[in-house]
């Protein structure tokens, strides 16, 4: 090798090293980001928790989606088989899912009649739906109480079907991921899990 070319392989050798670190460095910002904002979450859901136990509990379903501010927490969905556990906050944008997963405006909220939405990117926070099966039980806590389903189906549609999001007559839970789990770039397809909401006897209050 001449010494030209040895000195162009060392000037790209000092290149991609230097990409090698800033993405690094890039991936362990974000992972670090968001398990702080999680932490930072999760103490404040748990102390709204706190609160609403001591205080008198108000008329089922007093808190609207209208009036719920982007970026607030609203709850934690798990699921215990996966160990998926994460804060939810209220919109779906790309900042509310770089640190959490969203409820998807204009859809219901959990305790509500209807269809309750959540998104979440498959490369965090919902990586686990991967290996969900039919009859996983999830459960989602929010201030009025812990609201549990169980998964009836999955399906993988177009990023336009918007007709997993249509309301229902009775309280589902739909989650919203992108798909291939595993596919580089924009994923082409969105991964949807449906479960049903258990019965009301299935709806634990939350106690002091």
């Amino acid at each position: 090798m001449t010494p030209s070319r040895r000195r162009v392989s060392r000037i790209v050798a000092w290149i991609l090293t230097l990409a090698g670190v800033w993405a690094l460095g890039y991936w362990a910002a974000t992972v670090l980001g968001s398990r702080l904002y999680q932490a930072a979450k999760g103490r404040e859901f748990s102390r709204a928790l706190r609160v609403k136990a001591a205080d008198a509990a108000p008329p089922r379903g007093e808190a609207k989606a209208s009036s719920l501010a982007e970026g607030s927490a609203i709850g934690r969905l798990s699921i215990p088989r996966l160990g998926l556990s994460t804060i939810v906050v209220e919109g779906a944008g790309e900042h509310d899912l770089d640190v959490a997963v969203g409820h998807i405006p204009g859809t219901s909220l959990p305790g509500e009649a209807g269809n309750t939405g959540i998104a979440g990117h498959r490369d965090t926070f919902f990586r686990p739906l991967r290996f969900v099966r039919t009859n996983d039980v999830i459960s989602l806590t929010t201030s009025s109480g812990e609201y549990q389903y169980r998964v009836v189906s999955t399906e993988i549609v177009t990023p336009d079907d918007v007709r997993v999001l249509y309301p229902t007559k009775t309280e589902v839970l739909t989650l919203v991921t992108c798909y291939p789990f595993f596919f580089v770039g924009p994923a082409p397809r969105r991964f949807i899990v449906r479960a049903q909401r258990l019965g009301p006897s299935a709806r634990v209050e939350q106690r002091s």
